[in-house]
């Protein structure tokens, strides 16, 4: 009868708990790159689009509805400055946000944001946008801040309202006493 020898098997399990540790450290950045690549889960690029085209679709236009909410431990007031705008795909847009912090302490935010429906990510493509940065806002103190973006020409003809949606987080404790800028 064979009996496997307890260092080969002691070995074996530590090489697999190796791998599984590897695995689960190494998935949010593969998630993060797939979502990138294919706009799943209506994640956007966190990059700054170049524009290399200035022809304008003049025959069809779409919806772009704007939302923001707030993360469970947010205080600050943010919303759109319009709600939903018509742009001609090819068409260079600009709107901004506003945002106050209420506290009486400085805070610093972080805007994460999500499109839907998720194909349409992909085509959606920001040249200016807040949430490429951190902000800092001082106690009580507000800011409008800037979105320019582009619908791809190429966006599939069936998609006819993109949502944009913000999620404002406070990521004030994550900094730890490091000095930041502060918006003006």
């Amino acid at each position: 009868m064979y009996k496997p020898r307890p260092t080969i098997t002691a070995l074996k399990l530590s090489l697999l708990t190796l791998m599984m540790f590897a695995f689960g450290f190494l998935l949010v950045p593969i998630y993060d790159v797939i979502c990138d690549v294919t706009g799943l889960n209506g994640k956007t690029s966190g990059e700054r689009y170049r524009v290399t085209s200035t022809a304008v679709d003049q025959s069809r236009s779409v919806r772009v509805q704007l939302i923001t909410m707030n993360n469970d431990n947010m205080s600050w007031e943010f919303k759109p400055m319009q709600q939903q705008l018509v742009v001609n795909p090819g068409q260079v847009m600009e709107t901004q946000f506003y945002a106050k912090n209420p506290r009486q302490f400085s805070m610093i935010a972080q805007a994460v944001p999500s499109i839907s429906p998720a194909r349409a990510a992909a085509y959606f493509h920001k040249t200016e946008c807040f949430c490429f940065n951190q902000q800092t806002l001082l106690a009580g103190q507000d800011i409008y801040m800037p979105l320019r973006f582009i619908v791809n020409q190429e966006l599939p003809k069936d998609i006819t309202t993109i949502t944009l949606s913000y999620t404002l987080f406070d990521i004030t404790n994550g900094f730890n006493g490091k000095q930041v800028a502060v918006v003006h």
